[in-house]
């Protein structure tokens, strides 16, 4: 007979993006495993991009509760100028130069009185509606993942109810992410954001972290049980029997592209090349997949390289494998904060399996680097280090003018959506003793 799992989550199909991809996957090989997911998730979210193609992953008869959620995003719009139909971006992305003082005070407005999160007026109906809910349809355990980290705040006042298993699941961190000292945080809101995230690991049954690095920062909190799952890929979306004939020496970037992930020195080197290099003008082409911050259009059109560059807002998720078939590199971007060596970004999985060389720019001790050294998918250079960038791309396009540029991938089958589940109900059964 199978146990009974309800997962509390903002992001959710329709819902497109890097948020919604790890447990709607999950949620997709439960069942295999013995497992029933009940979805709580909200009805009308503020999502960045909607990708109706997700939906056909969820399994059929899955249980998936929407209800309203109240956000003041209606007001953030106005204030900054942005219309109403206009959908607000991850990370403090910005695609327009918006005036820096109402910028600068929404995030200070978001970060000091919206604590965890702007999702944090869903918390107490979500509690109330989810302990009757519970009262007469239990599950055997509860799973909030996080961000928005207010998913932990309803899982941890139900688990106080209810007194039901709880696991807490951070696809980031949350007062070590990358865009925290943003946020201009007063003491006593940063000493409240700390506060709440002790608070959550500490009563969590068990914590799982994308990243060892958080996994070790949570152990550290007082985590009772902190397990590393990452996020991968699944085998079931990679397409077989399409051409993989790469037509120029097509640079391919997906996902969103903000002012920390902005690699100057590479614009740099692009450009230096199209002037340096025979035949290097004629074979570039640079497209970015994912919406674009203003700042790194400022920096291609000072290297000159308009001209080069494509850009798309969004595709559906099915379309990735195929567009990544077509590309010579695979560009995987690091955001430059004090935190950059734990930081993890999700595409690296679909990267790896795409049989394409990965080129990473970011701390060459950090995770994502690992990743890339145990799969032999890519290489990664730091930042700054514009004299071995050089030196690497243009080998990449010695290779790709004979036809030689090829990697040979080894142990990303640890990787498996599939796999991963396993480990994740290894966890569920473990908390149940």
């Amino acid at each position: 007979m199978s146990k009974r799992i309800l997962i509390i989550t903002y992001y959710w199909p329709p819902a497109g993006g890097a948020g919604v991809q790890r447990w709607l996957k999950f949620v997709k090989y439960l069942p295999e495993f013995g497992w029933e997911p009940v979805v709580y998730t909200v009805e009308n979210g503020e999502f960045p991009v909607l990708d109706f193609s997700l939906e056909k992953d969820v399994p059929e008869g899955t249980e998936v509760i929407r209800k309203k959620i109240f956000e003041p995003y209606g007001w953030y719009k106005k204030f900054i100028g942005q219309k109403p139909q206009e959908r607000i971006n991850a990370g403090f992305l910005s695609e327009t130069d918006k005036p820096a003082g109402k910028e600068k005070l929404s995030r200070w407005i978001r970060g000091n009185l919206f604590i965890p999160d702007a999702r944090k007026f869903w918390i107490r109906p979500s509690v109330r509606f989810l302990s009757k809910y519970l009262r007469e349809h239990p599950v055997d355990i509860i799973v909030s993942t996080g961000p928005p980290h207010s998913m932990h705040l309803i899982a941890l006042a139900v688990k106080n109810k209810l007194n039901i298993p709880w696991i807490a699941d951070f696809r980031d961190p949350w007062t070590k992410i990358d865009f925290y000292d943003e946020l201009h945080l007063s003491k006593t809101a940063d000493r409240k954001h700390h506060q709440l995230e002790k608070e959550v690991v500490r009563s969590a049954d068990a914590v799982v972290s994308v990243t060892r690095y958080m996994q070790k920062d949570f152990e550290q909190l007082g985590a009772k049980n902190s397990v590393y799952i990452p996020n991968g890929y699944d085998p079931e979306e990679i397409p077989v029997n399409i051409s993989e004939e790469i037509e120029k020496f097509r640079i391919l970037y997906i996902g969103s592209l903000n002012g920390s992930r902005n690699p100057e020195s590479l614009w740099n080197i692009f450009g230096q090349l199209t002037k340096e290099e025979p035949g290097f003008s004629g074979d570039l082409r640079i497209e970015l997949i994912g919406k674009t911050d203003i700042s790194v259009l400022k920096s291609i059109e000072q290297s000159r390289l308009t001209p080069f560059v494509s850009m798309t807002d969004y595709v559906p998720h099915e379309q990735i494998f195929r567009l990544q078939k077509k590309a010579a590199i695979l560009l995987l971007l690091i955001n430059k904060t004090r935190y950059d060596k734990g930081i993890v970004t999700g595409k690296i999985f679909e990267y790896i399996v795409s049989g394409r060389p990965v080129l990473a720019i970011g701390p060459p001790d950090g995770e994502a680097a690992h990743i890339l050294e145990k799969t032999g998918t890519g290489v990664t250079i730091h930042y700054d280090d514009e004299k071995t960038l050089k030196k690497t791309i243009t080998e990449f396009y010695h290779q790709y003018k004979k036809g030689t540029l090829q990697i040979k991938p080894k142990h990303i089958e640890d990787f498996s959506r599939k796999t991963l589940t396993k480990q994740l109900t290894g966890q569920f059964e473990k908390v149940l003793k």
